[in-house]
This record gives structure tokens, sequence and C-alpha cells, in this order.
């Protein structure tokens, strides 16, 4: 009988002790919002807003996940995903997930910094030679695209690049210098591609041309992340895509996200659109934007381009299941990607001012106390979007992920981002 009672009291106590760690790092279940304080009312406000833009014509149709504690609150597909043929919009459509790869891109970074491959205060050229004796643009001629440079004052160093202060711009998106010079040098944004090139030939052609800045004194969105994923391959030997998909994606599970979607997952991509004149949806044709072609059926081409920086593609859920291994400090369905103080460092503050405003961490922009009333998010919150119109947030206070899917460049109407997370913040009780 004694035997028979210790061995109860064994199992209960393993059934806490598991039941404790998983409510400490949750893997991501369906639930109901009146069971994780939200609003079941409040959030149908949500759809309110959003079929407000699909009747206007402004977009085609839209994915939205919201998860709290790891219970899905909210996961709906509004609108279409091909508004010509009434095809409806499916919550598994693959998405262009563009700039939130980056986030990716710097998690594989960090993993290997936590191995003791590099310390971020190293300068880039230790392990990519060609990023020696960089210098920065001086004088800028724009008839023929000629200019001058000056030395830079210190090394581009791996935290430069990680918080986009380094002064490498972006080619395509950027100021028209730096969209200028790049192009002229065959250098691109590394999105839309199918002619067969390959990550280090665009990096290695970048390193050769000047810095918008001195390293370190301004805030430039670039193709950074571009250069810390060529880091990634030379350090682990790997690809960038078979070091995403070894290492982060298998472990904790993400099952459809890819630079390239097989064959048996293509139908699900969702369609890409664009603006007319008037400011209303049309599909994407393939000149999106100027100094280079740009195919929207990209993700489904045989790609050999792994954009650290944009190239991935990925579903609502998929995505979520990454976000929320960084809510869970690093850890997902029994996984360790990154350590706590890891994601700390990650998520704190890196660029001092230099964004006014707003602040930028190792990867993502950070709400500060500073700026904590311009946003219903709480301090401590971090995220980013893509150029085709997603965007995401993790709220570590309130234990939040979530994430708000269209699929249109540009977008004059991009204040429904800023919208939707205002409806979500305002169904929380």
């Amino acid at each position: 009988m004694k035997k028979t009672t210790l061995l109860a009291l064994i199992i209960i106590c393993a059934y806490y002790v598991v039941s404790a760690q998983s409510s400490k790092n949750p893997v991501l279940t369906m639930s109901v919002p009146g069971a994780n304080h939200f609003s079941a009312e409040r959030l149908q406000r949500i759809d309110k807003v959003v079929q407000q833009y699909i009747d206007s014509g402004w977009i085609a149709g839209a994915i939205s996940l919201v998860a709290k504690d790891g219970k899905i609150v909210y996961y709906k597909a509004a609108g279409y995903d091909d508004k010509a043929n009434n095809k409806p919009m499916q919550k598994d459509e693959i998405f262009r997930i563009a700039s939130q790869t980056k986030a990716i891109t710097s998690v594989a970074v960090m993993m290997l910094f936590e191995e003791g491959k590099f310390l971020l205060d190293d300068p880039i050229s230790r392990y990519i030679p060609a990023f020696a004796g960089q210098r920065v643009l001086d004088k800028f001629n724009k008839e023929d695209s000629s200019y001058t440079t000056v030395a830079a004052k210190r090394a581009v160093t791996i935290r430069d690049l990680l918080t986009h202060t380094s002064g490498i711009g972006y080619a395509q998106i950027g100021s028209p210098e730096m969209n200028a010079i790049y192009y002229k040098a065959g250098v691109v944004g590394g999105i839309g591609l199918v002619d067969g090139m390959v990550l280090s030939d665009n990096i290695l052609r970048l390193a050769k041309l000047p810095l918008s800045h001195q390293p370190g004194e301004k805030w430039t969105y670039g193709l950074n992340v571009d250069v810390l994923g060529y880091l990634v391959e030379v350090l682990s030997g790997m690809s960038l895509s078979d070091y995403f998909q070894k290492k982060i994606f298998e472990p904790i599970g993400m099952k459809d996200t890819y630079f390239h979607i097989p064959k048996e997952k293509q139908s699900r991509l969702a369609t890409l659109y664009t603006e007319d004149k008037t400011r209303h949806i049309v599909p994407a044709h393939e000149k999106l934007w100027v100094n280079g072609d740009f195919y929207p059926d990209y993700p489904n081409t045989s790609q050999t381009f792994f954009s650290g920086g944009g190239g991935l593609s990925s579903t609502a859920y998929d995505y979520a299941i990454f976000m929320q291994m960084l809510l869970n400090d690093g850890e997902y369905n029994g996984h360790r990607i990154l350590s706590p103080h890891t994601i700390h460092m990650m998520t704190t503050n890196q660029v001092g001012d230099l964004r006014g405003n707003t602040s930028f961490g190792l990867g993502f922009e950070v709400v500060l106390e500073k700026n904590s009333g311009r946003t219903m998010s709480s301090i401590g919150t971090f995220s980013w979007g893509g150029m085709f119109s997603s965007g995401y947030w993790i709220d570590p206070k309130e234990k939040i992920v979530a994430q708000f899917v269209l699929q249109i460049y540009p977008n004059r109407h991009g204040e429904l981002g800023e919208k939707f997370k205002n409806l979500v913040y305002q169904a929380l009780e």
C-alpha cells in the first residue's frame, strides 16, 4: 500500500513539473477568446474593419493570427486570394514574408554567437575579407552615377549589421544614390530573382562599394542582413537554406517555411497584388520596381539566391511558431534555439537615439518607455514586417504573438496594419 501511495505521489509530482514547464514554454494550441482574457465580441471588430478594406477594393484579402500564453484566440482568413476568379483566402496560404526573414537570419547569427564563433564587435572583414578597407560615399554625380569617397573611420562590425548602423544601403528600394551605385555594380535586393545568382556573388560585389555614411553614426535600413546570411554560410559551412532547415525549422516544427516552395505546395502561394493609379488593387506585374525585373511567383521557382534579408515564404501559423519560440525565451516544443540571455540582448535597444522616437535591438524594433505612449503595445514589445505588407509583433508582458498578413506592394493603405494592432489590444480584458 505504501509503495502504491509513493508511486502515485511521484506520478502526480511529475505531472505538475511537466505542466509547469509547459505553461512556462507553451506550444501553440487553438483556444477560444473568452478563456484567455480576450473579448470574443470585441475581436469581431477586426472582421468589420478588414472587410471594409476588402469591399473598398484596397486589399484583396488578409490573414490574421493572435495568440496569448500559447493559445490561439483569433485566426482567420478574410476576402480573396485571387479576387478575379473568386478564390477565397485560406488560412494556410503561403505568403512572401520578405523582411520577416530578417528575424530568422538574426536568430541564426546569434546561434553561432552562442557557439563562440565570433563576438558582436568583431569586424565583419575578419570573416569576409572582402569588406576590409571600406570607404564612405562623399560626393555623388547623379548624371553618370560617379562618386568620390573618404576612408571609413572604423571597420563595420557584426553588431552594426544586426542594428542597421553599418552604412550599407538597400538596392532597388534604398536612397537614389545607393540605388544607382548598386545597380551599376550589379548588386540586387535579393527578392524576386530567377536568374541563378547566388548570395555570395551579391555580397562580394557589395563589399567593394562605398558605405552611405560612417559606421555607427546613423540608422540606415539596408542589405545588412543579407551580409549576415552570408556570414552564416561562411561560419557554418552550410547554405543558408540548409542551416535554417536543420537548425531552426525542423527542431521547432516549422513545416511550411522555404526559400523555394516544394512542388506539392506551390498551389498555396498567395497571389501578389499592387496598386493602380486610383489606389485600388490589381495583380502584380514583373516590373514591380525600377532597376530590375521582379517575378511575383519567385518562391515557386528553383531558388539559388538565399536572401537572409527577405527571401523566405511562410504561413501565418508557421511564423507564429517562430514567434512563440522567441516569446518562450528561445525554447519551443522541447528544443532550445537560443538562451534567455541572448533573447534579452536581442530585444534591448542597441542604437541609442539614432532612430529618434523608436529604437532597435539585434534584429527587431523595440518599444521602450520613451516611446511607449505612441503605441498600445507594452514596453518591451519587439516587432518588424515585410515589404509585401505583412507585419508581426511579440509582447512579452502580455504574452502575445500576433501577425497580420497582406500580399500587396506598394500599399498606400498601410495604416490597416496599425489599426489591426489597436483592434487586438482593445479586445484584451
